[in-house]
């Protein structure tokens, strides 16, 4: 018998009523291709992109020895060349791709052992579908076949490796097969997929990865505890009131899916809550997706939220998935939604109402479970009565509406902010500075920040920079912050009034700062004995 001759009719055994089937004689199963591309975003989500490598291109290298093995044993092949094509053969009438031989020119030598052209690979669709583009072929399972058939057909080790690949945006993929030996510019990585031992290697690697994950934790901790910082939330600092607020009224919206805008200026951390709501939310798991609508064209914002179909538009090559589809299961936010345009509103509204969407040029109406966050600078109301944004959408989005207060509405938060990026950033610049001056405080405390958190990050990561020595002091800001004069606050404001005891746990741990640690130091200049230096810094958690 030769390849060709195989008949996907005289291969496959079944009963109409269902039951057993059999191909080449081996019991088989039918399983749709989303569910091996679900499994596959679990494994790589779960353990990592290396595990699941190794568990997949094993799990196809079993697959392709046994199937060379039926066909040995149920078929009288022409000869052994014609048993090795029929591994192709086989792929192709089994559903896995379609299967061409490599165009050569006339006097010119194979590829390697054994190379063929795969159009319409599901590995590769499903990886798109479900992870997006790759930088590096994924058709892992299909290329374990191929090795496992091959080494049991010749008899020794034959590996194979794309050359090209659909998921990283080639036109097809390219398999090459070559004994191990010959592959000498392959990395020693690669040929360890098709090792057991490869699997033992990826779970140490991922523990490895989690050890590296709890020192930088450990790191962390032991920074924030060095600059008297507490994170009720993972990167939010709320020592204010007013922050405290937010953060309870965010627990409270997290337990729930209404749709929330976070509203407030530029650089007061909407995105920071954002993250806050989902990590304290039942879809903390799945993903949480942003997008800053202000950044995308308006000819591209709705291929970004939907996604779009191969041959949509000029330059839509393949199928795409967008944010809401990404997101499925987490959360969306539409950061800068008051910046959408007008046609875009309108589908966003429906995609609210109805939980369903389209991609660019499809037909079919696609279902998505997101819970969606919106944020923005812009006052809406105003731009509601301007015919700038949609009333409908404005309450649509505005179920819940948290207001983020700028930082000169909450100085108790500016020092500990300073503080905090003062010591992530120094960690890692790798520069010495780990404190402020009490002057360089006192000038921080000063300024008005316009620019909210992002500016206060901005300015410190400069001083850190500039910084002579251990400590940043006032000559190392920039002039606006070094010369200001103002008590921070808005203009015209009447002075901040506050507690006594927040101004003497300022003042002594500035002086404990001032003699770079020293408590017995610290206890003379501030006129008190160091038993009650010691009380005060164990009531401040120092």
């Amino acid at each position: 018998m030769r390849a060709t001759d195989l008949d996907l009719r005289e291969l496959l055994e079944f009963e109409p009523k269902g039951g057993v089937i059999r191909f080449a004689g081996d019991r088989a199963l039918l399983f749709n291709t989303v569910a091996l591309g679900l499994l596959r975003r679990e494994l790589v989500e779960t353990l990592g992109l290396t595990t699941a490598r190794g568990i997949l291109t094993r799990f196809g290298y079993a697959h392709g020895w046994r199937t060379a093995d039926a066909l040995r044993q149920h078929f009288d092949w022409d000869s052994e060349h014609e048993w090795q094509l029929a591994g192709g053969r086989v792929h192709q009438l089994q559903g896995f791709l379609v299967y061409e031989p490599v165009p050569r020119a006339p006097g010119e030598l194979p590829k390697g052992f054994a190379s063929s052209v795969w159009r319409d690979s599901y590995e590769a669709h499903e990886h798109l579908e479900h992870l997006g583009p790759s930088t590096e072929p994924v058709c892992w399972t299909l290329t374990g076949f191929a090795s496992g058939y091959l080494s049991r057909v010749a008899g020794r080790r034959i590996l194979c490796f794309e050359e090209k690949c659909v998921a990283r945006g080639d036109a097809y993929c390219l398999m090459v097969g070559r004994p191990e030996e010959e592959w000498e510019n392959c990395p020693s990585s690669d040929r360890r997929y098709f090792d057991r031992m490869c699997l033992d290697e990826a779970l140490k690697d991922v523990t490895d990865r989690l050890k590296s994950t709890e020192q930088r934790l450990a790191t962390r901790r032991q920074q924030l505890a060095r600059v008297t910082v507490e994170e009720p939330a993972p990167g939010i600092i709320a020592k204010s009131a007013q922050m405290q607020r937010v953060l309870e009224e965010a627990r409270r919206v997290a337990r729930v899916d209404s749709t929330v805008l976070l509203t407030g200026e530029s650089g007061v951390g909407k995105e920071a809550i954002a993250r806050f709501i989902h990590e304290e939310s039942a879809r903390a798991p799945k993903p949480f997706v942003a997008i800053n609508c202000a950044a995308v064209p308006e000819a591209l914002i709705e291929s970004e939220l939907f996604g779009h179909v191969r041959g949509a538009f000029t330059g839509a090559t393949q199928d795409r998935v967008g944010l809401f589809e990404a997101a499925n299961g987490g959360t969306l936010l539409l950061d800068e939604v008051g910046d959408l345009p007008m046609p875009m509103q309108v589908k966003l509204l429906r995609v609210l109402q109805e939980r369903e969407f389209r991609r660019v040029g499809e037909n079919r109406t696609r279902h998505v479970d997101v819970r969606v966050l919106a944020a923005t600078l812009r006052d809406l109301p105003g731009e509601v009565a301007a015919g700038r944004f949609r009333q409908d959408l404005y309450y649509r989005l505005r179920v819940i509406e948290i207001r983020i207060p700028p930082l000169r509405e909450r100085r108790d938060d500016v020092l500990p902010i300073a503080r905090q990026v003062l010591a992530e950033t120094a960690s890692r610049l790798k520069l010495p500075a780990s404190s402020f001056s009490p002057a360089a405080a006192d000038q921080l405390l000063r300024w008005s920040w316009p620019g909210n958190v992002r500016e206060l990050q901005n300015v410190v990561e400069r001083a850190i920079v500039l910084a002579r020595g251990t400590r940043v002091q006032v000559e190392d800001l920039p002039d606006e912050v070094r010369l200001s004069t103002a008590t921070m606050g808005m203009p015209g404001s009447a002075p901040i009034l506050r507690p006594l005891a927040d101004v003497e746990r300022e003042h002594i741990l500035g002086v404990l700062e001032a003699v770079h640690g020293n408590r017995t130091k610290a206890a003379a200049v501030l006129g008190i004995g160091p038993a009650t230096l010691f009380r005060k810094l164990k009531e401040y958690r120092v």
